[in-house]
């Protein structure tokens, strides 16, 4: 391999139970020697299989050409050794993946020494939420007693299915499980993952919104919030959004109603505008906590590709805010499931508030104010979005975002999993051509994603390809 290799960041996500299933050599090589990966992703904790297992697609895009075709029954946990000393502001202590496969193994431990003989660089891979994420292959259950006294209150006062990021266990144990990692292992940095939904983004989902969790409705008191008043405005916005799902049509239009509920019950934003702050506090408390442990340490945001298809999502999350506590970001653009993603989050508003647009009229509108600039709509499932202009656009957007702030590494998606029959593929062109336009358009390196236990060899030498023609990776 080429030494100018070292000088990029050619990185992969990979889950534990690949290197249980070829071997840690074997992989090492696959990836070095045959894709000129140098950096190494590892999801270590997770309950989800996108993130800790095999395939979660495969009964729709079958197996790749590596590893073992056969379901995981993934139980979930840490896929490292915790160390108790670290978790003593917790009662989240005993959280050690149960998987047969993995029971008596520390990825870090197997991985860390070869890797480094080699040259590679490794990284801690980490999303929140861990688990109950529709679409990521969530394990059947959690097994952490207690865990439910930890979760969300809807404004109905029901429990929901995520864990409070405000509750102190939870929160802490987050903290708590990163810097056992950050300080027990030799690792090169962090990856860290927030994919959260908003209360605002919840009631255009037709959901009810949060957190009135004790804990975060302790920290809005102190902050002077209105909670009677915001429970019932979000409880009246909630009725507004279940009539429009119901086929009500206000006098005014949908599109004007809401709106003059915002201005009429100004708390609603408050709320959201103090959730959302919240939030991002957990993304910086995270930040600090590594660079504490350890200041050499490189820590990169993953970052949702709903921040660029989702209006409102834009809107909150600034790339120049996001540079105040990352050294990269990786936006993630999975090209081949883009279309049906991007289709999606339009119609979220194509159901509530703007259907009185088409679906048509509302893709070129959210598309222009967006800047997702294919040269044509249609058939966005089953075309998906092309390289050369969607990730060229996403990584020069993001390039003059972060105005030098942070680096950026683009999230391509290499065999992403599809939810239907018709959704585009990913093929070699897909993946040399998503290289070629990251570089083009400026950013210095690339994340593979999301998992290397579901990629194709056969794509992944388009990668190959794309660098070698960059004359970044040699392998003669």
């Amino acid at each position: 391999m080429s030494k100018e290799i070292y000088n990029k960041f050619a990185g992969i996500q990979i889950s534990p139970i690949s290197f249980i299933d070829e071997g840690v050599d074997s992989v090492l090589d696959t990836l070095q020697n045959r894709v000129g990966i140098n950096v190494l992703l590892i999801g270590t904790v997770s309950w989800l299989g996108l993130k800790s297992g095999r395939s979660v697609s495969w009964k729709i895009d079958g197996w790749p050409d590596h590893g073992i075709p056969e379901p995981f029954a993934m139980k979930g946990g840490a896929y490292f050794d915790p160390d108790p000393k670290f978790y003593n502001k917790t009662f989240i202590k005993n959280f050690k993946a149960q998987d047969k496969e993995m029971i008596n193994n520390d990825v870090l431990k197997m991985v860390i020494p070869k890797a480094k003989e080699r040259g590679m660089k490794i990284f801690i891979e980490l999303m929140e939420p861990f688990f109950n994420y529709a679409g990521h292959g969530s394990s059947t259950g959690v097994d952490l007693p207690n865990l439910v006294q930890c979760m969300e209150v809807d404004v109905f006062g029901k429990i929901s299915s995520s864990p409070s990021t405000s509750n102190l266990d939870y929160r802490n144990w987050i903290l708590s499980m990163i810097e056992d990692q950050v300080a027990n292992y030799d690792i090169d940095g962090v990856m860290w993952c927030n994919e959260r939904y908003s209360p605002l983004d919840q009631l255009f989902r037709g959901n009810a919104p949060g957190d009135f969790s004790n804990q975060f409705l302790l920290e809005a008191s102190q902050n002077n919030l209105n909670i009677p008043k915001i429970k019932d405005s979000l409880k009246y916005m909630y009725d507004f959004f279940s009539e429009i799902r119901n086929g009500k049509k206000f006098v005014d239009g949908n599109f004007i109603e809401f709106f003059r509920h915002l201005f009429e019950k100004p708390e609603i934003l408050e709320w959201e505008k103090f959730w959302l702050q919240r939030n991002k506090d957990l993304d910086k408390e995270i930040y600090g906590l590594v660079k504490w442990v350890n200041p050499n340490l490189s820590f990169g945001l993953n970052v949702w590709n709903r921040n660029h298809f989702n209006l409102i999502r834009k809107i909150q999350w600034p790339w120049k805010e996001q540079v105040e506590y990352s050294d990269w970001v990786k936006p993630i653009t999975y090209q081949h499931q883009s279309g049906e993603i991007f289709q999606r989050e339009i119609d979220i508003f194509g159901k509530t508030i703007l259907n009185d647009l088409s679906s048509a009229e509302l893709t070129k509108v959210f598309a222009k104010i967006l800047g997702i600039n294919e040269t044509s709509f249609e058939n966005l499932t089953q075309r998906g979005l092309d390289p050369d202009t969607y990730i060229y656009t996403q990584c020069k957007d993001a390039v003059k975002g972060v105005d030098r702030g942070s680096k950026v590494y683009m999230g391509i998606g290499i065999d992403a999993p599809r939810s239907s029959k018709d959704q585009a593929i990913c093929t070699p062109d897909i993946a040399y051509r998503s290289v070629l336009a990251t570089y083009k358009a400026g950013g210095e390196g690339f994340v593979l994603s999301p998992n290397y236990s579901s990629m194709k060899l056969s794509n992944l030498d388009g990668v190959a390809k794309a660098l070698k023609e960059l004359k970044i990776f040699k392998n003669e």
